[in-house]
């Protein structure tokens, strides 16, 4: 067992839920899950935080939680997740002319370059939250993944920056820091999703990442082992549930539980005699629910959020086929029935559901694994990235914790649904579902060359 790494934690502050999972790496390089915690989110709308003290005690919950799974567990400092629809992406160039022309590149260099990018001219009201470098050039040679070691007089980059509204970040700070944590670094939600699900091979085969989320549909797209784009699309789960709630008339637990349960994205997948039984409210009559006209509504939700995708895919030329990786579902939401086939058939790529059992280790509770829990996972491996990288301040010696039996596979815990909540009766006829963080230019190769995605 190796002890000589620190432990970090992701926190991923959703609109359904607000997860903190504390994880090591092993001598094989692989995440060891040492605690887990998650608790429902009240006070996030479209993933941005709006009442903080609701978020606080949201947040505390799921970390006395994750205590609980582990309690010789100490945490301070968190790498938190960052949605919403305020987030935007552009993309600058930028230069330097070197001084000691007849020595290589070093990586002081390519930092300084990073650095004068924040000082990249933006909005007001907004701030800039990550500034990802995408191909490099030395003198005259183009495309270089990674310039450390060239010899020349100019080296320059491609950057996609990303930014967000201050108050919103702010917001997300406060709620941390009241929390009785510090932020360590904030990240945008999607790369996040994406280094969790996703191997080397699809970096370079070029893929878009879709994390349907309770509040907001992130978007992320590589090619040829870039990041070309990143979106973040206003509508997730929760929008799905609320068009149910409304379209049939029943309560928003009843019409979330149908969406898992019965849910389909294609209404021609739905049986046409099946139906489901509400229970009336108050001594009202049961109300009868076709299968056929929830599925309408998911698929027509649904549809609109994969036209956003579409649409921003042909923004950055990269519809028709251009992505061999195809599309990887993640998040919340990708577990909806049928899904895959819906994606497919709007943006006319191949798509499959993205695990964030990537770079855990085994025997993990299966729990862990869902694409609920891509983004939390997602955010401890930008952790490992900044300590792999010397990026950031970290403790130098760590304490000896083991995984919990809670945690380990043999111990499947399970969420139970109440009944009373949802009567349903069965069909029934009429008659009676080193990494990219290293800013895509070290160490890539080592920390995707794992085993493959397996595919649903």
């Amino acid at each position: 067992m190796n002890h000589e790494q620190p432990i970090i934690v992701g926190l991923d502050i959703g609109t359904t839920k607000i997860a903190a999972i504390a994880g090591r790496k092993n001598e094989f390089g692989k995440l060891e899950i040492i605690g887990f915690g998650r608790a429902n989110s009240n006070g996030v709308k479209h993933g941005q935080v709006l009442n903080i003290d609701e978020t606080i005690k949201a947040i505390k919950m799921a970390l006395d939680n994750c205590y609980a799974s582990n309690p010789n567990l100490e945490i301070g400092e968190v790498y938190v997740g960052i949605a919403g629809h305020h987030i935007k992406s552009l993309q600058t160039r930028g230069d330097i002319v070197r001084h000691q022309t007849d020595e290589e590149i070093t990586q002081r260099e390519i930092d300084q370059l990073v650095a004068d990018q924040y000082k990249t001219y933006i909005p007001a009201g907004d701030q800039i939250i990550d500034v990802i470098p995408q191909e490099f050039t030395v003198d005259n040679f183009q495309n270089i993944p990674n310039p450390i070691g060239y010899g020349g007089v100019k080296v320059g980059a491609n950057f996609h920056i990303i930014t967000g509204d201050k108050n919103a970040i702010r917001n997300i700070n406060r709620a941390v820091e009241k929390s009785g944590l510090k932020t360590k670094d904030l990240v945008l939600q999607p790369l996040a999703s994406a280094s969790a699900v996703m191997a080397q091979e699809d970096l370079e085969a070029g893929v878009a990442i879709v994390d349907i989320g309770g509040g907001t549909t992130d978007l992320a797209v590589f090619y040829e082992g870039i990041l070309k784009h990143t979106a973040v699309i206003p509508f997730g789960g929760e929008n799905i549930t609320n068009d149910i709630k409304t379209g049939l008339g029943v309560l928003k637990t009843q019409a979330e539980q149908m969406k898992v349960q019965f849910g389909s994205a294609l209404s021609n997948e739905a049986k046409a005699n099946a139906f489901i039984t509400i229970p009336g409210l108050r001594g009202m009559q049961a109300k009868e629910i076709s299968v056929k006209n929830l599925a309408n509504i998911i698929q027509a939700r649904m549809s609109e959020i994969m036209d956003f995708v579409s649409y921003h895919l042909k923004q950055v030329g990269l519809d028709n086929r251009m992505l061999n990786g195809g599309i990887v579902l993640t998040g919340g939401g990708s577990q909806l029935k049928h899904l895959i086939q819906l994606t497919e058939y709007v943006t006319g790529l191949n798509a499959r559901i993205g695990f964030p059992n990537e770079h855990l280790s085994s025997g993990h509770i299966e729990e862990l694994a869902k694409p609920t829990y891509s983004t939390c996972i997602g955010l401890i491996l930008k952790g490992y990235s900044d300590y792999e990288h010397n990026r950031k301040q970290f403790e130098t010696e760590y304490k000896k914790i083991e995984i919990p039996d809670a945690l380990k596979k043999s111990e499947v815990v399970e969420e139970t649904i109440s009944a009373e909540m949802l009567q349903t009766e069965k069909v029934k006829n009429r008659k009676g579902l080193k990494d990219f963080w290293s800013k895509f230019k070290d160490g890539i190769i080592d920390l995707f060359k794992e085993e493959e995605d397996k595919v649903l």
